[in-house]
């Protein structure tokens, strides 16, 4: 009875031990304990490097920065720049290119050099418009202009020549056509009609035309 008694409790044991050894062990998730609000304080602090605040007599001076360009002195450093490039040596002296058939270079020179006897030109031409535009007033005063424009055509020719700049002969030739220029307009001063009076004036223009060209070739 006591065999039997003790069987059961041995088949228990071991059927229990068996279920023991069957079943795995329940796995508890590990839970990881977050830091303190205190304890990342302390950590903060302690990465932080330690200053040290000495007193120096000698500082060092702080680098200051440049206030940035406006627009207003870009543009005139802009400016500037192309003026300097504009009077640099290297621009104003340039070769010639080599194709002369360029369109702004002139093939024919122009000549500025003012001729010898411009200032006889001038008295001449100014007394040629009065007789075109028919500005002179009267007949009687033409007449008396041209006297007094061939007078001062004769001083300025006998200074060229003082001066050995014109030849004689051309002085000759000049003081011939403002003779004729001179007996044309006093032609003009007794012309009566209208027809005569227009052909003397005509004549008279060209006759002052003709001492014009004679002074250009002083």
């Amino acid at each position: 009875m006591a065999a039997s008694s003790t069987f059961p409790m041995a088949a228990s044991s071991t059927s229990s031990h068996f279920c023991l050894l069957q079943t795995p062990p329940l796995l508890t998730p590990r839970t990881t304990p977050q830091p303190s609000k205190q304890h990342l304080h302390n950590s903060r602090h302690k990465s932080l490097p330690a200053i040290c605040c000495t007193s120096n007599s000698n500082p060092a001076p702080e680098p200051t920065t440049p206030n940035p360009p406006t627009s207003l002195d870009v543009e005139r450093q802009r400016k500037s720049d192309m003026l300097r490039r504009a009077h640099s040596p290297s621009t104003l002296d340039k070769t010639e290119p080599p194709n002369f058939q360029i369109g702004w270079k002139r093939t024919k020179e122009i000549k500025l050099e003012k001729p010898k006897g411009f200032i006889i030109m001038d008295f001449l031409e100014k007394l040629e418009g009065l007789i075109i535009r028919r500005e002179y007033g009267s007949t009687q005063l033409l007449a008396k202009v041209g006297e007094i424009v061939a007078q001062g055509a004769r001083e300025e020719a006998e200074v060229l020549k003082e001066r050995g700049e014109v030849e004689e002969r051309m002085v000759t030739e000049l003081f011939r056509v403002l003779k004729l220029m001179e007996m044309d307009l006093e032609m003009v001063k007794a012309a009566v009609k209208e027809e005569t009076l227009n052909e003397r004036l005509e004549q008279a223009k060209a006759r002052c035309r003709q001492a014009i060209l004679v002074a250009n070739s002083f």
